[in-house]
């Protein structure tokens, strides 16, 4: 008879699992076991940390959930990073790992990769929970993937005690199939009866609605509405006159926002890292909004006129089948927005025009590619400002919880995700020292992956905010890497630009066979 392991690689795969993505380890053997003759594929990281980045930009891409195996113990805390940043974005990940055998839980023996108590410890993030006999392990996947799609996503966590991975385990029953919970439509008609009155509309799109693009799209011509978009819900509305692809921390498109008499706000948890990054106060007051989401614990944290408990897309939908078409000057209002907010970039900063071209030349010289960004500054200024060309290929970890090292990882998930798409992963030099390493598993896998790395010579945004809140600069210039000879370390093709828009486009324009590297001198 099949071991625990290998039944629940048989449970992902009949759940729609094509990939996981992890390290193997003494702890994990009989998971791996389970690979051997799957339909699962693996793909190896260099770093735990990394293997759960990948399983989140694998599941940004396809809307699925990624997949990551790690070890108990160092493993699993490698892991904890990349798991905060899926819950702060809403991004649906599991993570499986394995934990000392039953007996000696809780007991402090002193076991290779022990601590006190695993379970716990993921308990303060996600959903967990242990597997501790062959007849849990069906419910357990049951539970676990019920729980990744309904409500907020966000990750979860099974664990699998060693003595527990090898047990006869008979074959699993069917998955059981997660329903969708119904829209009220009484709420909906309240939503249409209070959208029928405004005059001056304005919807704020957030990252819950980033699989939903028609549905906002209709919903915002047929009320001649402006959108707002936060960085994750950039690439929905590419050049639409309503689009307004801007932060809502800018002056101008808070002045919008202000103006507006009724506020949609559909898959957005309002976090100050999207609506008040400068940490100014002084937003725009949005008591009376219609608010949209499906997480209940997120429509109780701001007040509102109306709450829309609901699947954004769905919601959307129904929305838009029942508006009545109206004409206003909403076109008017958001190219005015539009205008408005990219001119105010070099007020925030003299650079910031220039680091939002260089974001710029990359879709110029590559339409239609994934740009997975880490926390460096252009990303930073296209997250205020940048109208991205591809519906869901704009992401990064400069929001939210933002975890340095995301972008290498996180790329290689996307590519594997989205096939034969390009993918650009923006990174700092300072960020790529955090996980270095993924580069090679892009090799390993030729993915079409360009690495541009922002080499500006340490962490210059930190030292400008250092020296802006008066306080001496400390620990900003860690030495970067020879790009050059890194390149060469990881097999990649390599080339060094100045920090020239156009000097970018025409690197990026080369055709390339797999991964490469670009180094922008910025520094």
């Amino acid at each position: 008879m099949a071991t625990v392991g290998q039944r629940l690689v048989e449970g992902l795969a009949a759940r729609g699992v094509e990939v996981v993505f992890g390290i193997p380890g003494v702890h994990t053997v009989e998971l791996y076991r389970g690979l051997a003759g799957s339909s699962v594929r693996h793909v190896t990281a260099r770093h735990e940390q990394g293997a759960a980045f990948m399983a989140d930009g694998y599941a940004r891409v396809t809307g699925k959930p990624g997949v990551a195996f790690v070890i108990t113990g160092p493993g699993l805390t490698n892991a904890l990073t990349a798991m905060a940043q899926s819950r702060a974005d809403s991004v649906p990940v599991l993570v499986i790992s394995g934990v000392n055998r039953r007996e000696s839980l809780g007991r402090g023996l002193g076991l290779l990769h022990e601590l006190p108590d695993q379970a716990a410890m993921v308990r303060a993030l996600c959903p967990t929970e242990t597997v501790m006999a062959a007849d849990d392990l069906g419910p357990a996947l049951d539970r676990a993937f019920a729980r990744l799609a309904l409500g907020r996503p966000g990750p979860v966590h099974l664990d699998v005690p060693t003595d527990v991975m090898p047990l006869p385990c008979p074959p699993l029953p069917a998955p059981q199939v997660v329903p969708q919970p119904d829209i009220d439509p009484q709420m909906i008609e309240s939503a249409l009866q209070r959208m029928a009155a405004a005059k001056r509309p304005v919807i704020l799109a957030g990252g819950g609605v980033r699989r939903a693009g028609a549905a906002l799209t209709t919903v915002a011509a047929a009320w001649d509405s402006p959108v707002v978009q936060t960085a994750n819900a950039r690439g929905l509305m590419h050049r639409h006159p309503l689009g307004v692809p801007a932060s809502p921390s800018l002056d101008a498109t808070r002045a919008l926002i202000g103006a507006a008499d009724l506020i949609l706000a559909v898959g957005t948890e309002l976090g100050p890292t999207d609506y008040d990054m400068y940490v100014r106060g002084g937003f725009p007051d949005l008591s009376g909004m219609v608010r949209i989401d499906v997480c209940a614990d997120q429509l109780a944290r701001h007040p509102a006129a109306l709450y829309l408990q609901a699947d954004a897309g769905a919601a959307l939908t129904a929305l838009g089948d029942g508006l009545t078409p109206r004409r206003g000057d909403g076109v008017a209002r958001a190219g005015a927005a539009r205008q408005a907010a990219r001119a105010e970039l070099a007020g925030l900063h003299p650079d910031m025009p220039a680091q939002l071209a260089m974001v710029e030349a990359i879709c110029d010289a590559i339409p239609g590619a994934i740009i997975v960004g880490d926390s460096t500054q252009p990303v930073y200024a296209a997250n205020l400002y940048h109208d991205h060309d591809r519906p869901g290929g704009w992401f990064n970890a400069a929001t939210g919880y933002g975890a340095l090292g995301f972008a290498p990882g996180a790329a290689v998930g996307a590519a594997l995700g989205a096939a034969g798409t390009p993918v650009v992963c923006l990174i700092g030099d300072g960020g790529l020292q955090f996980s270095p390493g993924e580069l090679r598993t892009a090799v390993d896998e030729g993915l079409p992956i360009t690495f541009v790395v922002w080499n500006n010579a340490g962490f210059r945004e930190i030292a400008e905010a250092m020296a802006g809140a008066g306080a001496q600069v400390i620990g900003c210039t860690p030495t970067p890497l020879r790009m050059d000879p890194f390149a060469a370390a990881c097999d990649l093709p390599f080339q060094s630009v100045p920090a020239n828009p156009t000097a970018l486009r025409d690197a990026l324009a080369r055709p390339a066979q797999g991964p490469r590297m670009i180094e922008v001198r910025a520094g």
